[in-house]
């Protein structure tokens, strides 16, 4: 007799039995048609080097200038820092916190989450399944916050809006901030929750 699993479909959640396939066979589920998966689809692997490769580019992002400018002969370089504290000085309080929130804790937080993750299910460190999964459901939650849209926005109205009176250039810092938001989204999406229950 055939041996068979009790899967969830991850689209439209129908459990059904599935009976063991071979190798070249897929599953396919009963109500929608999408393909039924035995077990997680992401890589450790994948995901530790993804988050690891972001924190390295952390440092960079938040050390070197990410704009530099030419205004009337005045010329000055400007790191994600020194955008908060001048939001800072000029009594915009609301806007400093949200920049130093989205550009430098979230990240920080989410990348260091995903790599606890990682090396708690490769060495299997600790039983508290049920806290991992918390702690991937706040990098979930927070996961938006760290897309740095409105910051990426105010850099690019900045380049716009000052063309005519001012050179607003991308600095090197740019460049590692870009690649920590890409990296931190893929990292984030090769991992699967269902390893931490494996």
């Amino acid at each position: 007799m055939a041996h068979s699993d009790l899967l969830s479909c991850s689209t439209c959640a129908l459990l059904q039995r599935v009976d063991s396939l071979p190798g070249d066979r897929v599953a396919e589920c009963a109500r929608c048609g999408s393909r039924l998966s035995e077990g997680p689809r992401g890589s450790l692997a994948l995901t530790a080097a993804l988050a690891l490769a972001a924190l390295i580019l952390y440092v960079p992002a938040n050390v070197y200038p990410i704009m530099r400018m030419h205004f009337h002969g005045a010329y000055s370089e400007n790191t994600v820092w020194d955008g908060v504290v001048a939001l800072a000085d000029q009594n915009q309080w609301f806007v400093a916190i949200v920049v130093f929130l989205a550009s430098i804790v979230i990240p920080v937080m989410k990348l260091t989450g995903l790599l606890y993750l990682v090396l708690t299910i490769r060495f299997r460190i600790g039983r508290r399944l049920r806290d991992r999964t918390r702690i991937y459901r706040f990098i979930d939650v927070i996961g938006p916050w760290a897309m740095l849209d409105v910051f990426l926005l105010a850099v690019l109205v900045a380049l716009v809006q000052m063309g005519t009176i001012a050179t607003v250039l991308p600095g090197p810092g740019l460049v590692a901030f870009a690649a920590v938001v890409v990296l931190t989204m893929l990292a984030t999406a090769s991992f699967d929750p269902r390893m931490i229950w494996q």
